[in-house]
């Protein structure tokens, strides 16, 4: 029996030979079959090459979700260079931020994206800034690229045999040990810190992912969560690139435009946050579009009640809704199966995966330790040396429990909880049960200071239209619930709550609100 591929070159070349003629991408048009795709990535990486990017460069992504994005990552890394995905949202400062952090040797870059030119805003915050190589993605715009930038398809013309030749042999030269990329973690709480993975990590994870959502050649696989973060990079397109599924990229999330998608491509496997799920179910045009190619949801970043389970299950046609629950350092650490029934999906994130073990530390802290915990911060020891102790565990900053069958129960971050009159109150639990009051859509709970208590709770909801839904009525339906020290005492009705890319509600801008 053939090796299982640890690095991405090696997994290429095997999907490339044993899925050549079926569909890897299916971008508007542009449809390459697994045989295309890795000839694709290997212009990429020879006109790297041609440009003079050396072996180890890091070479930072920031575009969205298209197949130029899964092109340029794969090439990257088939000419033996280091992926470093931007969040879309940064702004020009944030941007420059990582690309000084990490030395960047090229730029892969969105051309006109949602009427920003990303390029133009990174060049006014750092006009002194001089990046060898910055490849335009054509998405927008008709204006000739900036000087000093060259676009996608003249960057792929430079190509030249004796680079092919070249980006082959780096390709081939790639260790399982050698880093493959270095993400950036959401900085929801600081400064981000880049968070550096190896190509054994990256597979490690990738095919736990895929094992756990049963992934075959058969499934279409919408990716909505953006590529630069794991849940769309790793769990996403090299999860499906390791088990030959189509992948479809979304650019933007709009709920019609994925309604449509999943009739029209008749998509198997759905992931995304809770609020994906719910705004499908919420919808009133719902029932116009055939979804019943439906089978694998996976879910996780924000309380999963059980009625949004069984609905999705009984009116969206999922065969298996699964939870799960990892972290940049980590990415996939527990994940459900899918024959775990809703009760336990909802919750609980599952149980361990990709070979990591789980337990709970001081404090209530989920440890984790294993072969695919980060190689490390990015020049920062002293970080990394906080994070993971001397026995190799993980501090994850999370607070849950672990049950008998070792199936892991989120119920906090440690940085949310907060004092109301000498009582630790978790912020998640009053969450989970207002989502359970009839017109509420989305909830989120902070503390806030308060002379009496020390901080008391303040609940964000999101209400569903004409649900009617008043402060009065949200509080009394938590006296009900909850224990009175746990109950928010004022509430705020907001049209959306502030969220990573990974769905998880940004609970610090939400305290940088002035009461």
């Amino acid at each position: 029996m053939t090796a299982q591929p640890r690095t991405t070159p090696a997994a290429l070349e095997r999907a490339a030979s044993a899925h050549a003629d079926r569909t890897a991408i299916v971008d508007g048009d542009v449809q390459p079959t697994f045989a295309q795709l890795r000839d694709h990535v290997r212009e990429f990486a020879a006109a790297l090459v041609a440009h003079g990017v050396g072996p180890g460069a890091r070479v930072a992504i920031w575009s969205p979700n298209t197949h130029h994005w899964i092109v340029a990552a794969l090439g990257i890394h088939w000419a033996g260079g280091i992926v470093v995905p931007v969040n879309t949202r940064y702004t020009g400062d944030e941007a420059h931020d990582i690309l000084d952090r990490i030395d960047a040797g090229a730029l892969v870059v969105a051309g006109d994206f949602l009427g920003t030119d990303r390029y133009a805003a990174l060049r006014a915050a750092a006009p002194e800034l001089h990046l060898p190589t910055v490849v335009r993605v054509p998405l927008g715009g008709t204006d000739a690229p900036a000087d000093g930038v060259v676009d996608w398809d003249e960057f792929l013309a430079s190509a030249t045999e004796d680079a092919r030749a070249e980006a082959d042999a780096r390709a081939r030269a790639v260790s399982p040990d050698d880093v493959s990329d270095i993400l950036f973690t959401s900085g929801t709480t600081g400064r981000s810190k880049g968070v550096l993975s190896a190509h054994r990590q990256l597979i490690g994870v990738a095919r736990a992912w895929a094992d756990c959502a049963e992934l075959t050649p058969d499934d279409n696989y919408l990716v909505i969560n953006p590529f630069f973060h794991s849940f769309g990079y790793k769990a996403g397109f090299v999860a499906a690139l390791l088990a030959g599924s189509t992948v479809v990229p979304m650019a933007v999330f709009d709920v019609e435009k994925v309604m449509a998608t999943v009739a029209d491509r008749r998509i198997s496997v759905l992931p995304g946050a809770p609020t994906i799920y719910q705004s499908i179910l919420d919808h009133p045009r719902r029932d116009e579009f055939d979804m019943s190619s439906l089978r694998i949801a996976v879910t996780g970043a924000a309380p999963v009640p059980v009625a949004l389970v069984e609905r999705m299950q009984n009116e969206l046609s999922f065969d298996a809704v699964l939870t799960a629950y990892g972290q940049t350092e980590a990415v996939v650490a527990t994940m459900c199966r899918t024959d775990d029934d809703p009760v336990t999906v909802s919750t609980s994130s599952g149980r361990a995966t990709a070979g990591f073990e789980v337990r709970i530390g001081d404090k209530g802290e989920i440890l984790l330790r294993g072969p695919n915990v980060m190689l490390g911060y990015l020049d920062d020891p002293e970080a990394t040396a906080k994070t993971i102790d001397a026995d190799g565990w993980l501090h994850t900053g999370d607070v849950g429990t672990l049950d008998e069958r070792g199936y892991l129960d989120i119920t906090d971050r440690l940085k949310d909880m907060y004092i109301s009159g000498g009582f630790n109150v978790y912020p998640a639990e009053i969450e989970a049960a207002l989502m359970r009051l009839p017109g509420v859509h989305e909830v989120a709970v902070i503390g806030v200071t308060d002379e009496r208590m020390g901080e008391v709770g303040r609940a964000y909801v999101v209400a569903l239209e004409g649900s009617g839904l008043t402060e009065e009525a949200v509080i009394a339906f938590c006296k009900e619930k909850l224990a009175n020290f746990k109950v928010p005492r004022s509430v705020r009705f907001t049209g959306h709550l502030p969220r990573n890319p990974s769905g998880k509600v940004l609970k610090n801008i939400l305290r940088e609100e002035k009461s």
